[in-house]
Formats: structure tokens, C-alpha cells, sequence
């Protein structure tokens, strides 16, 4: 259920694919009350909510409209999908610099008008942003989140339940670190239904083959460029992970996700927004979880951190 004196509201800056993807799955999840559609094309904000309200009739009512800044307030979570978009070929890092002087003018905004929000980063390069964000925002620790690789993670689960033909949400693993090139699996703690990879055998036959998984890994970390050279973008399943960021947030569900944060000594790490398992919800970032990872694991983690820390530095 949603929190005690909890508002419903929900804001959304930045109306492209990623963000109307999000605003269609809130509508059909009826989870929030109202959403305000902000962005710097007023047209396509506009647009938007009008194709939005036209579905009303097939879903749970709720208020959708395209406003200012000003009228995210009283808004409980704000998410922010704005800026530009990877282009095809290029990484996530080499979005920083466009869209890092984005989020200085769009943050400020956003904690005016709505102090007691929680922050969802989805922008890429997100790590970086998130790390950024939190900065200017001078939140609490916790208010600000990205979306960190809850989609590479999902895409892992996908192609592991693919493999062993065993329903994705039966899959217990994650990918962890940067949302970029230099993100990492957690093998020593991948499980289907509590088994540990080496000792599962899926109905289709297949067991552990260490070949197989590591392409699977492969194609998890590469999904973003195979995806955007066929459709130049991705924004169906990031739409669906905003979505459950938001939804552990306004239901205080306290869920488990790979999101990103800034860290504060996790593994070594600090200074820096990085994706691991974290409790998700009503104060955002509940707890980031230490869980017992191999110390092979833990030093591409911080080798993952670094990355991202030297690419911040340039700015």
C-alpha cells in the first residue's frame, strides 16, 4: 500500500522515449494519483500527456499533464530522463560532458520546487550523472538514486532463463558496478531456485557451461549497442525498471535492486555513484547490502569504480 500521507505524485522530467515509456507504464500500473510531464519541448510534453489521457478510459483514473518545474511540487519521487541520447557506436561515458551541463540547470529546479521528493537518475552516462546530481542537490544521503544496471541485470536473468529455460524471475543474479563497459557479473552468488550455477540442471538438460554463461555475460553487456544499432535506442525495458524503482519507493516495499548510489566505503569504495544490491523504499536508498562476494569479484568492482571516478575527474 502506498505510504501513510503520501501524495500519489509523480514527476517526470524529460518526455522522450525512455520517459514516455516510463509515463505509459505508471498509467497501466495505476500506482500514482497524478504525473506531470516537464520538459524543454513544451510541444512534446504536451503531446504526451494528450495521448496519455486518451488511454484513461481503458485504466485506474489518474490526473497526467504537461507543466513547469514549479508544479512538480509536492511531488513524492521525481524522475529524470532528460538529455541527449547515445548515439550509435559511442559509450556511455562519452555522453558526460553534454549531459552533465543538463543536469546542472535541470537539478537545482527539480530541489526547488520539490525538496522532499526522492531523485530517479536515468540518464546516461548514470553513474556519473547520479554522482553529480547528488552533488548539486545536497539531499540527504539516499534521496538521490540512479538507475544504475537494474536493466543489465535484468537482461542477465532474461538470457540465463533463456538459456536453461527457467522463468527469468526464478533467476537470482546480478551485474553490478558501472552501467558501461566495465560492469561485472557476480557469479559467486548467481542461483536458480537457491542452486548455485555449477550444481543446476535446467528441464531443457542444460547444465553449468562455463563458455555458454561467460557469452551470456558477453551479450548482457553489449544488449545496449546491439539494441540501439537495430532501433537506435532503448526504452521499453528501462521504462518498466523506472517503474520499479518508483513503485518500491512510493510502496515502501523495501525491494532489492541493482541501483546506483554514492558509495561510502562498500568494497573500498567511496566518492562515487556505483551499481549493487540495495534496499529500495520510502527514503530511497534504504540500505546498500555487503554481501559476500568473491575477491575476485571485489577487485573488478573497484577496478569498475575507478573508471568511472578518472572519467569524473575530466570534468
Amino acid at each position: 500500500m502506498p505510504r501513510p500521507n503520501s501524495t500519489g505524485k509523480v514527476g517526470l522530467v524529460g518526455t522522450g522515449m525512455v520517459g514516455a515509456s516510463f509515463a505509459y507504464a505508471l498509467m497501466q500500473r495505476g500506482l500514482a494519483n497524478e504525473l506531470v510531464l516537464v520538459d524543454l519541448d513544451t510541444a512534446r510534453a504536451e503531446g504526451e500527456a494528450m495521448d496519455l489521457n486518451h488511454g484513461l478510459p481503458f485504466v485506474r483514473p489518474m490526473r497526467m499533464y504537461a507543466g513547469t518545474y514549479e508544479q512538480l511540487a509536492g511531488a513524492e519521487v521525481v524522475v529524470i530522463t532528460a538529455g541527449a541520447n547515445q548515439r550509435p557506436g559511442e559509450t556511455r561515458l562519452d555522453l558526460l560532458q553534454r549531459n552533465a551541463a543538463v543536469f546542472r540547470q535541470i537539478v537545482p529546479q527539480v530541489v526547488a520546487a520539490a525538496p522532499d521528493s526522492i531523485i530517479i537518475i536515468a540518464t546516461n552516462p548514470v553513474d556519473i550523472l547520479t554522482t553529480i546530481s547528488d552533488q548539486i542537490a545536497g539531499l540527504a544521503p539516499g534521496r538521490v538514486i540512479g538507475s544504475g544496471t537494474i536493466l543489465d541485470t535484468a537482461r542477465f536473468r532474461y538470457m540465463l532463463g533463456e538459456y536453461y529455460n527457467v522463468d527469468p524471475r526464478s533467476v537470482h543474479a546480478y551485474i553490478v558496478g558501472e552501467h558501461g563497459d566495465s560492469e561485472l557479473a557476480l557469479w559467486s552468488l548467481a542461483n536458480i531456485a537457491g542452486v548455485r550455477l555449477h550444481d543446476f540442471v535446467g528441464a531443457n538438460g542444460r547444465g553449468y557451461d562455463e563458455a555458454a554463461l561467460h557469452d551470456i555475460f558477453e551479450q548482457t553487456r553489449t544488449a545496449a549497442y546491439e539494441i540501439i544499432k537495430r532501433k537506435k535506442a532503448t526504452y521499453y525495458a528501462i521504462g518498466l525498471g523506472l517503474l520499479t524503482i518508483v513503485e518500491a519507493v512510493l510502496r515502501d516495499q523495501n525491494t532489492v535492486l541493482t541501483v546506483c548510489s554514492p558509495l561510502q566505503g562498500q568494497y573500498g569504495v567511496d566518492g562515487i555513484a556505483i551499481s549493487l544490491p540495495t534496499i529500495v523504499g520510502r527514503n530511497g536508498i534504504e540500505e546498500v547490502l555487503n554481501l559476500p562476494i568473491s575477491e575476485e569479484e571485489a577487485k573488478a568492482f573497484q577496478q569498475s569504480a575507478q573508471t568511472l571516478k578518472e572519467r569524473l575527474a575530466q570534468l
